[in-house]
């Protein structure tokens, strides 16, 4: 009988626990590493092999990482700070990054990784936590033939479509970062059009309902302006995941020289909310920051 392929899945949060659910379904060894005990404990109910705080102890034994934390600064952190994982790898290890980070920072990590006799793929995704659970994300990878092979297990595992963007990495996550424009924007515009509903005294359930069977419907309006519906904005992603990835828009509209103004507005907007106390709310909460509007499950914004 053939040896189970192994994949720790680092970063438990609503994609990262989705992703290892879905390994798990597809018969992989599936380990979960996070500092949440009580995502820890999830996991380990829904079958995981084993689950830790810190992934070393089990680095012989892995066929591959994937990484789902919030930035760069961590993923470093795991890869290559005073604790690092990265070392501990035996040679040939798949590492599947998925946080959506810079292009250059993303090339720099496959650099130094290489440097280790370790495969990377420049891999971020998109498709909520819904979609991780399906194990139907949509994921935007770049690295050598040699990491999609060795990953393949994981992809097969997490995606419903796999889209092999370029044999660099830096493409892929140039790919995702475009992307989180059209996203923040999206979000940013649907709470505009919804503060401005607010305003002028329609029903916000009338017009959510218009919206959602009209030309204007997006997949963003339909899926975060259903939450202000509910005054439910308990982050699935918050505020600040938004500021930090239309900063990552910004930094790479610099660097081609290529002026982005609605990215622009949108990323104000959520520094408006994030400066007003709602960073670590859900991102639909970037609605708050109207003045004279009225919210379901609120007396109204300040």
């Amino acid at each position: 009988m053939s040896r189970p392929y192994h994949v720790a899945v680092i970063g438990l949060g609503a994609m990262g626990m989705g992703a290892a659910r879905s390994c798990l379904r597809a018969g992989l060894a599936t380990y979960g590493i996070d500092l949440s005990e009580t995502a820890r404990e999830q996991l380990q109910a829904a079958g995981a092999t084993a689950v830790m705080a810190d992934a070393r102890p089990l680095a012989e034994a892995l066929d591959a990482v994937l990484l789902l934390v919030v930035n760069a600064a961590q993923v470093r952190q795991i890869l290559f700070g005073e604790s690092g994982l990265a070392a501990h790898l035996k040679p040939g290890t798949g590492v599947m990054i998925s946080s959506t980070i810079a292009a250059d920072e993303a090339a720099a990590l496959a650099h130094e990784l290489a440097g280790l006799e370790l495969l990377m793929l420049d891999a971020p995704v998109s498709g909520g936590a819904i979609k991780a659970d399906a194990g139907e994300m949509t994921v935007m990878a770049a690295g050598s033939d040699a990491a999609f092979a060795r990953l393949q297990p994981v992809l097969d595992a997490v995606a419903g479509k796999v889209y092999r963007v370029g044999s660099e990495p830096g493409q892929g996550s140039t790919v995702k970062i475009i992307h989180q424009l059209l996203a923040g924007v999206h979000i940013a515009v649907a709470a505009e059009a919804m503060a401005l509903a607010s305003r002028a005294g329609i029903s916000l359930d009338l017009m959510y309902d218009v919206v959602t069977h009209a030309a204007g419907n997006s997949w963003m309006f339909e899926n975060r302006m259903a939450r202000v519906l509910t005054g439910d904005y308990q982050a699935r992603s918050a505020v600040d995941i938004f500021v930090k990835d239309l900063n990552l828009v910004a930094d790479t509209a610099r660097i081609l020289h290529f002026p982005l103004p609605l990215a622009s507005t949108a990323l104000n907007m959520f520094l408006t909310a994030s400066n007003a106390g709602h960073g670590k709310e859900d991102d639909s909460a970037v609605i708050k920051i109207f003045d004279g509007i009225s919210l379901p499950g609120m007396e109204g914004t300040a």
